[in-house]
């Protein structure tokens, strides 16, 4: 199986192109970072440092890389029999051109083979949004053939994979959590669908895609937020203040609440998968910086993303809420200069006012009395840490 995959960072690396590569595939990394294209080239070969209660290291062997900028990448692709992403939300946009001049050389010359597509991007049905990326750049008659043979497959990945410096002084090492999983939508496939260890198949994608948004995203900004208000660095010591994990647990409790009426999940079985995700932040060998994790907060305040998605749903089911408005207002509370939308939020806040940053961030209707809540938590927190 040949697999050409965008993204050569610690994401790319230390999860998803791990796992293709182990599954014997024929595996080129695409990246615009030509040292790190060069260095993957080069050697071909990476080691993966997997951590937790008991520390072991992996080989990845025998891997190529490619610069994504270079023409060549369209011929890869024309060739390929899948291609999966790790590139960030932001730079979906970006590759779609690339993707579609190699689906539609596929198509001149006669490549009539199934290619999927799979974005294992930290959002929700991110495949579906390159989906539409592509298509928009190919020509309208050419949609039907692409409909046809090409697959666009949504997933949902978890694994914590924090920049870390490099593992014996080598550049190309990546650490990574023991816990990962890759849930995929098997009926967006085209063709057969490939054996690949560590690849989940359902028919309900949207019930583990919001699993693992309430829960583990909720918790993991929220865990930042508070973390910074309160003057941690990482994301363990965070979690390790017990006023800040109370809060942390409850939210994921309160937005637990919502995905066990809307998809029946087993109430016992999700307050484990709490604890477990808790326990993953605790892991003292992921020193994961606070403010890399609430980087891009007015994304992650958007109607449909981890904080605000959630509160959503506990006002549709008329259910508590209190832990995840402590959460957003921290999230508004979060500064970075290094990060232009922290940034862009600040501004918001200091020239129209807190209501009216929660409207235009959060875009929740005028009327909702939670908006209120949201305000007052606001200004509480910030009375707290003057």
């Amino acid at each position: 199986m040949k697999v050409i995959h965008f993204g050569a960072g610690n994401i790319g690396r230390g999860f998803i192109g791990k796992l293709l590569a182990d599954a014997n595939s024929d595996m080129t990394f695409a990246d615009i970072d030509q040292p790190l294209v060069d260095q993957l080239a080069h050697k071909q070969c990476y080691q993966v440092h997997i951590v937790g209660k008991e520390h072991r290291v992996e080989s990845v062997r025998q891997v190529n890389a490619i610069n994504s900028t270079d023409p060549k990448t369209v011929e890869y692709i024309a060739r390929a029999d899948m291609v999966t992403t790790a590139v960030g939300p932001q730079v979906l946009e970006k590759i779609a051109t690339t993707l579609a001049k190699g689906i539609m050389l596929r198509k001149e010359t006669g490549n009539d083979r199934p290619l999927n597509i799979i974005a294992c991007e930290n959002m929700v049905r991110g495949t579906s949004l390159l989906k539409q990326h592509v298509l928009a750049v190919i020509p309208q008659a050419d949609h039907k053939w692409v409909q046809l043979h090409i697959g666009f497959v949504d997933s949902a990945v978890d694994r914590i994979v924090p920049p870390t410096d490099a593992a014996n002084d080598e550049s190309l090492d990546v650490t990574v959590e023991t816990f990962s999983e890759w849930i995929v939508d098997r009926t967006q496939f085209k063709g057969e669908i490939p054996a690949i260890n560590g690849m989940e198949l359902t028919d309900n994608l949207m019930a583990f895609v919001e699993r693992k948004l309430f829960t583990l995203n909720t918790g993991h900004a929220i865990t930042a937020y508070l973390g910074q208000l309160f003057g941690h660095k990482t994301i363990c010591a965070a979690i390790n203040d017990p006023q800040i994990r109370t809060i942390v647990k409850g939210a994921m409790e309160e937005s637990g609440r919502v995905l066990i009426r809307r998809y029946s999940f087993s109430p016992d079985n999700h307050a484990q998968y709490i604890e477990k995700i808790l326990n993953r932040f605790a892991n003292p060998y992921l020193q994961d910086d606070v403010e890399r994790v609430g980087r891009q907060p007015m994304r992650k305040l958007s109607p449909e993303d981890r904080l605000i998605k959630p509160l959503s749903g506990t006002m549709a089911y008329y259910s508590a809420n209190d832990n995840l408005i402590t959460g957003i207002a921290a999230a508004l509370h979060f500064r970075s200069d290094s990060d232009p939308q922290a940034v862009e939020m600040r501004r918001i806040i200091n020239e129209e006012g807190i209501r009216q940053a929660v409207l235009r961030i959060c875009r929740l209707d005028v009327q909702f009395p939670i908006i209120e809540r949201i305000c007052s938590e606001y200004q509480r927190l910030g009375a707290l840490i003057r």
